[in-house]
């Protein structure tokens, strides 16, 4: 028989956007947390340089506000920035009350503080160059031993569950069906709170900085349930991820351009103040297309940082994490430069959400890299993604906290259906169609773009689209299916969304709109059956 459960609260991600959710409910209440791998396996375990928040007397609320509106190239929105800057001293002290280990200063007493692009000042606290991997372990730690949360891993939401899909009225999310990776049988779960912190899609490009998981899940569910989502176009391409054969994946943090880290030519020659005063400490999406240029002109496969000129034991000590890596793949960063490349790393826009992290169906919520707060704008600033997590995740807690008392319980859902289909024997379409998807997006969709590629990575998702509905349809569920098809639809976000913006602002950056629109304006998808469901 297929397993069905039932609780307050389910939360479907297990970084530290809905860990921080599940920590700050009350007791009383039953939560559950879904995660495809171990629980602390998402994209926060692989985040290296830390969290921006305003913790130096030098530095103040409104340096960090300007900092952000100034990296988002117009297109913050202002009362998100405020809301989230002026909630991060106590979303840090929350983690550090929750056991999170910061870097201290080499006195003991104050933390340490680095300074990363776009930043004017230094206020990004960390746990060496480990931060996610220190936040990811501590909370998953805390919620382990909290006896109202269920932890569940190995499992991979298939759809969340509404009232239009049950024909019934009104615009509810009551749920979610969900793969168990384990038996690979899909199982019901109704929840009177559903929250999506599934992450972003950079999985969508053929190079990322994040971890397989990144594909893009929660967005492409909410938008088939009938939620708005804006500034899919804004895909934020890291600057740095190194360059090797046998990696896989490895970001070098921007706190190494942050610790005087040098972008340089193969022939040692530095580059950035040619595109950019700021020169290395100039915001990612600048960096990123000055590599890409020079990568282009020269014909090479990738570039150089170098930060060898520091001591030994400052690089040692700043970045352990990094320089053991390096020196795996046999790279001496102490003694000579990190082979990088550009690598697609963050979604900035996403599923619209308000500062109580409700999206347009109720009782369903997003909080972390799949939310659209208005935050980003048309570039994330460095450490501003974490810091986003930890405030949006402690509002949603504390509106579904107000709200229980008054959302009765679901109603009777039916179990998934898998009478009418049969296993593929045809798993090759599978990654065959996974593999086209992300060539095409990285040649035609990635850091440079025109609207003829644009329009040619259109109609092959179109036609890939098409393909993988039929093979949904009749064949049974698979983690990799479920991901392919999600990937997909949110490829043809991104596209669409692309194709909307005739200008260049922030990430998206057009060779046939090289210059500004008058006026900066977010784009916003409205799927067919959001007017059918708004209230």
């Amino acid at each position: 028989m297929p397993q069905s459960y039932e609780y307050d609260v389910l939360i479907i991600g297990s970084g530290a956007a809905g860990l921080t959710v599940a920590l700050n409910l009350p007791p009383h209440l039953r939560v559950c947390v879904i995660s495809k791998a171990a629980i602390s396996s998402g994209a926060t375990l692989w985040a290296q340089g830390g969290i921006a928040a305003v913790l130096d007397n030098a530095d103040s609320v409104e340096n960090h506000i300007q900092d952000t509106l100034t990296a988002g190239g117009g297109l913050c929105h202002e009362d998100a920035v405020r809301f989230t800057v002026e909630h991060s001293k106590e979303s840090i002290d929350w983690l550090i009350d929750s056991g999170v280990k910061f870097t201290r200063q080499d006195d003991g007493e104050d933390y340490h503080l680095t300074r990363e692009g776009g930043h004017s000042h230094r206020r990004i606290i960390h746990a060496a160059d480990a931060t996610g991997q220190a936040v990811s372990t501590t909370l998953a730690s805390q919620a382990e031993a909290r006896p109202n949360i269920d932890l569940k891993a190995g499992r991979v939401a298939v759809d969340l569950i509404t009232n239009r899909k049950l024909a019934l009225p009104g615009n509810r999310c009551v749920g979610a069906y969900i793969l168990n990776l384990e038996d690979n049988h899909v199982e019901l779960y109704r929840a009177r709170f559903t929250v999506i912190a599934t992450g972003g899609a950079s999985k969508a490009y053929r190079y990322t900085t994040n971890p397989d998981g990144a594909s893009g899940d929660g967005i492409a569910m909410a938008w088939r349930a009938g939620c708005r989502v804006a500034n899919m176009e804004f895909n934020q391409f890291h600057p740095t991820c190194l360059y090797h054969p046998h990696s896989k994946s490895f970001l070098i943090t921007e706190a190494v351009r942050g610790e005087g880290g040098l972008l340089k030519l193969p022939d040692g020659n530095r580059f950035m103040d040619r595109f950019d005063t700021r020169a290395e400490l100039a915001p990612r999406d600048i960096v990123a297309r000055a590599i890409d240029h020079e990568m282009k002109r020269l014909g090479a496969d990738h570039l150089y940082l170098d930060i060898s000129h520091k001591p030994a034991e400052f690089i040692r000590q700043h970045f352990p994490t990094i320089y053991e890596t390096c020196l795996g793949f046999g790279i001496d960063i102490t003694r000579e430069p990190i082979p990088v490349v550009p690598a697609a790393h963050y979604t900035c826009g996403g599923i619209l959400s308000d500062d109580r992290a409700r999206t347009d169906v109720n009782q369903l919520y997003v909080v972390g890299e799949a939310a659209f707060t208005g935050l980003h704008g048309a570039n994330r600033m460095a450490s501003n993604s974490l810091l986003e997590c930890l405030v949006y995740g402690r509002a949603a807690a504390e509106d579904i906290t107000r709200r229980e008392s008054d959302i009765p319980a679901v109603p009777p859902v039916p179990d998934w259906d898998e009478s009418q289909v049969r296993d593929s024997d045809e798993d090759v379409i599978i990654s065959h169609n996974w593999d086209e998807l992300r060539h095409f997006m990285w040649d035609y969709v990635g850091i440079v773009r025109t609207t003829k590629r644009l329009q040619r990575a259109k109609h092959r998702v179109d036609l890939l689209s098409q393909e993988i509905s039929d093979f949904y349809g009749n064949y049974r569920v698979s983690n990799d299916l479920i991901e392919l098809r999600n990937l997909v639809t949110v490829a043809d976000l991104i596209i669409c969304s692309a194709l909307q913006r005739k200008e260049s602002r922030g990430l998206h950056y057009t060779l046939d709109y090289p210059g500004l629109q008058n006026e900066a304006r977010d784009t916003i998808l409205v799927p067919t059956n959001y007017r059918t469901l708004a209230p």
